[in-house]
């Protein structure tokens, strides 16, 4: 890192996977980061007092309104690690005063997309940059270092195709909810590992790198990759195809949304190449798997579609582990949520008000469908 003195970061959501990943990298590098704003939903309490009274923040607090607080505060970097849609608020502030914002939390750009970008491109001059913490996203970014934009042909997300790769429809209409928990490669929470098992994840990261990078949704592929290590690829237009590898891990993509554009030196432990290793592709299943059919069905359409799409996975995904549908029944229930869906509106004008109506009315939404089935 190039610069003197140590980056001053806030992190939103320390308690959390991505938040107490990223106080390890601190621990490891006080030269290069010094914590100045902790908060957490208020989960877990006994973890995060004993955040706050290691690092003693100037700033920490438990809930929605303390993040939007500590991303407002003036800093280096606002590592938003906060899981849902309350991450939306913070992630406007953070931007809305300047700061670069190293963005976990994806919900921020599925449902309120239109609002980010609008702050991003009128917002201060002196920050207001997000950077991608998403691994796929990260590997784009750095990919992208390889050539202009207008030499990029297509963006290419990897996806492990979750713990049910190669079944068909009809075979995933058998699965249990303890089967989809299993994800070959990561332990995670209920949701985002359900999401990872019907791809429904994969199809927000898709959104996501649209909003993210500009590229139109037809320059979007996604690939399986079973094993995971290459995160994510960019190919140019003189067919070259440029790629980031690593280990399966969210350290080196936590460690760059820090201190972009540099890099932290052993972040991560490389790869260890006197050690043989078959790495996989293998095209998509789009009929076993619609889900990120309909996410860039939901992103075509704009405005508040992402956020119906969203919303009504989560009560899905809900209802799934509570046996109330099958495995398949909750991209399907996405389907029908969002065909009732009218509410687009012209996205320059797009308020956080339109967005937060369309989720409570996507949940409404879906839980009078499954209501029926019951």
């Amino acid at each position: 890192m190039n610069e003197q003195r140590p980056r001053d970061v806030v992190i939103l959501g320390s308690t959390g996977s991505i938040g107490t990943q990223a106080l390890d990298l601190v621990r490891a590098n006080p030269d290069k980061f010094r914590v100045v704003g902790l908060t957490a939903g208020g989960a877990n309490r006994e973890l995060f007092e004993a955040q706050v009274a290691e690092f003693a923040p100037k700033f920490s607090g438990l809930g929605e309104e303390a993040s939007v607080d500590a991303a407002a505060q003036t800093t280096d970097v606002v590592l938003n690690g906060i899981t849902g849609a309350v991450g939306l608020r913070p992630t406007l502030a953070a931007l809305e005063a300047g700061n670069t914002l190293a963005l976990a939390n994806k919900e921020s750009l599925i449902i309120g997309g239109p609002l980010v970008k609008r702050v991003v491109s009128t917002g201060s001059t002196s920050g207001g940059t997000i950077v991608p913490v998403d691994s796929e996203h990260s590997a784009i970014a750095q990919s992208l270092r390889a050539g202009r934009a207008d030499e990029v042909r297509k963006l290419v997300l990897t996806a492990s195709g979750g713990p049910f790769r190669g079944r068909s429809r009809d075979e995933l209409a058998q699965v249990t909810p303890a089967q989809a928990l299993k994800h070959p490669n990561f332990a995670m929470g209920r949701v985002i590992t359900t999401n990872s098992a019907t791809l429904v994840n994969k199809g927000l990261e898709v959104i996501e790198a649209h909003l993210l990078f500009d590229v139109p949704f037809d320059r979007i592929e996604v690939v399986v990759h079973p094993q995971q290590y290459i995160h994510s690829m960019v190919e140019f237009t003189d067919g070259a195809v440029v790629a980031q590898l690593g280990l399966p891990t969210m350290l080196v993509p936590i460690s760059m949304g820090m201190a972009w554009p540099d890099r932290v030196p052993d972040a991560e432990t490389p790869i260890d190449w006197t050690k043989a290793a078959d790495w996989r592709f293998e095209p998509l299943d789009d009929s076993a798997f619609p889900a990120i059919r309909l996410a860039r069905e939901a992103g075509t359409r704009g405005g508040t579609h992402p956020a119906v799409y969203n919303a009504a996975n989560e009560v899905c995904v809900d209802a799934f582990h509570e046996g109330l549908i099958p495995f398949p029944g909750i991209v399907d229930t996405i389907a029908e949520v969002m065909a009732a869906h009218h509410g687009v509106r012209s996205e320059s004008t797009l308020s956080i008000e339109d967005v937060l109506a369309a989720d409570a009315w996507a949940r409404e939404a879906a839980t009078r469908i499954l209501e029926t089935i019951k």
